[in-house]
């Protein structure tokens, strides 16, 4: 018998590995291509950096750039307490990625070089240079940071400023530890937190003890200083007269090494591409700064900086990733539709741009208020003591809900390490801990309420700037009134009444300043409540096309 021949099939060529229905690569673009971000520039009184912004921004949106973030993070800072001759030198390496971004920082002016900058709005160009340069990767913005803030700390101390602002305020990067003077530019750090006491730094322990040429010596551990190869650090210490503020260096004027011992390095969620450590100090040469007793009120201009970097970092990481977003949906298509022309996502997309918008604008009018009160106006600098809380409250504690959000909308997509979606999710709680966690921002709203009346007085003047424009605005300004005229229970209630004050302060900024549909939409969901408890659940009849021109490219 024979074989039955085996049938014939004629089958077209595989093509099991052609890529189909994909957003191309977010990358050769200007970061700073945002309308809402240039709008608030432009209101805030730095037109004239716009330039440089986008030129910043084009840089930020670079495939080059995009790999120094990646690779900062994925080759994360090795500590090295020793050298190979067991000779103690604490120091930390990171990648060439980190140093490349800090060199992009530096040279672009956002760390100290705004106090040296003359021209109105000086302050606010900083602000935005550091949203979008941030945007791109987070870690490296803590030194930068906190150089900026080191400035006007450092001013209660004109000797050392004289010597220490000149480098502080420089355009120019150097890694590495040498002499302070010796190099043509610094960075400065903060250590106050120890492991006992946290937030409650007068419960700290380390000692200070005054010498006789005048130096002070200390010893002590602390629990939580970033960027320890940083030149410089502001430091809290038990003096005789109480909590003192006082200058350390890592390496002395003459050359030697201060005694500035790295037990090790913070194993984080994020802020991966960023050293925080646990230094021990063992008779460490220090200089007082400020008033001995006085550490706190002199440290407090540090952290009121550094708290305003959160807000605009916090602004920042949300407008990343809603950037992100609003790429994948204008290129993904779902059910033979783009996703973002699909009704629920327009919601979606539209929510998160609604977010987003607040929280840039009210960043850029605190940097904008820090500014004029640099230049003397008491106004500003009352509205700045208690608006930048209440930013730093809220701003920072939208942050992860939203890009949690925005990694949603990418699908499974979002959720592998290459979209780059995990970085800004593991980043965005951090904002609301560093400087001061929710807690301690609303109870030092209350303290600026009871001990700095002309500070409510300010946001008075702010929040009734837009009094009779929207009438939801009016009656939750009311409604905050009476909360804040309440003193008892008034710490149990303190975090209701601080996102309150929020809330009616975005909303007063975007009734003013903003598109009627971005205005009417804050209103109705964030002030009048219609609304659910995710994003994406606006009511039906918003201006969803009105939100969807502001998003970012």
């Amino acid at each position: 018998m024979s074989a039955t021949p085996a049938a014939s099939h004629s089958h077209p060529t595989a093509t099991t590995h052609e890529v189909t229905n994909q957003p191309p690569p977010l990358s050769g673009h200007d970061v700073a291509d945002d309308p809402v971000l240039v709008e608030g520039v432009r209101r805030e009184g730095a037109e004239w950096y716009l330039d440089d912004l986008h030129r910043l921004g084009r840089r930020a949106g670079s495939e080059e750039v995009q790999r120094w973030a990646d690779e900062a993070n994925r080759q994360e800072p090795r500590l090295r307490t020793h050298d190979r001759y067991g000779n103690r030198i604490d120091e930390v390496e990171f990648h060439p990625a980190y140093h490349a971004l800090l060199d992009v920082a530096i040279s672009e002016g956002l760390g100290g070089a705004a106090w040296t900058d003359e021209r109105p709005g000086a302050h606010v160009a900083r602000a935005a240079g550091f949203m979008v340069w941030s945007s791109a990767e987070a870690g490296h913005g803590c030194p930068v940071s906190m150089t900026y803030a080191a400035v006007p700390a450092l001013r209660h101390a004109p000797d050392l400023a004289k010597t220490y602002e000149p480098l502080l305020t420089s355009r120019v990067y150097e890694s590495g530890l040498r002499a302070p003077a010796e190099k043509p530019g610094l960075l400065a750090g903060m250590g106050m937190t120890e492991k006992q006491g946290g937030t409650d730094v007068r419960a700290n322990t380390t000692a200070a003890a005054q010498q006789a040429d005048g130096t002070w010596r200390l010893r002590g551990h602390k629990w939580f200083t970033s960027a320890p190869m940083n030149d410089l650090f502001l430091v809290l210490a038990q003096a005789p007269a109480g909590l003192s503020c006082f200058l350390v260096p890592r390496v002395l004027p003459d050359g030697s090494r201060n005694t500035f011992r790295i037990q090790r390095l913070k194993d984080k969620l994020g802020n991966r591409s960023n050293a925080s450590s646990e230094p021990e100090f063992d008779d460490t040469v220090a200089w007082l700064v400020g008033d001995e007793g006085r550490g706190v009120r002199t440290i407090i201009d540090m952290v009121t900086m550094t708290r305003l970097d959160c807000v605009l970092g916090s602004a920042a990481g949300t407008r990343a990733a809603l950037a992100q977003a609003a790429h994948h949906v204008r290129h993904r298509s779902v059910f033979g539709a783009k996703l973002i022309d699909q009704p629920l996502m327009r919601n979606v997309i539209g929510d998160l741009a609604l977010e987003s918008e607040a929280a840039t604008t009210l960043a850029l009018r605190l940097a904008g208020a820090a500014d004029r009160a640099q230049q003397g106006d008491t106004q500003e600098r009352a509205f700045l003591r208690l608006a930048t809380a209440v930013g730093k409250y809220w701003v920072c504690k939208r942050q992860p809900a939203a890009v949690a959000e925005a990694l949603e909308c990418l699908g499974g997509n979002g959720y592998d390490e290459e979209s780059g979606m995990p970085r800004l999710y593991r980043e965005a709680p951090l904002n609301g801990i560093w400087e001061g966690s929710g807690n301690v921002n609303a109870l030092d709203m209350l303290r600026a309420l009871s001990r700095e009346p002309e500070s409510l007085q300010a946001l008075r003047t702010e929040i009734e700037a837009a009094a009779g424009a929207d009438h939801r605005l009016d009656a939750a300004w009311r409604e905050l009134r009476g909360e804040l005229a309440l003193t008892e229970d008034a710490p149990l209630r303190a975090r209701r009444v601080i996102e309150r004050a929020a809330l009616v302060l975005q909303g007063s900024l975007l009734v003013r300043h903003a598109p009627a549909a971005v205005a009417d939409a804050f209103c109705a969901s964030r002030l009048a409540g219609d609304r659910g408890l995710a994003f994406g659940t606006l009511p039906a009849d918003t201006d969803f096309g009105g939100l969807l021109e502001r998003l970012p490219v």
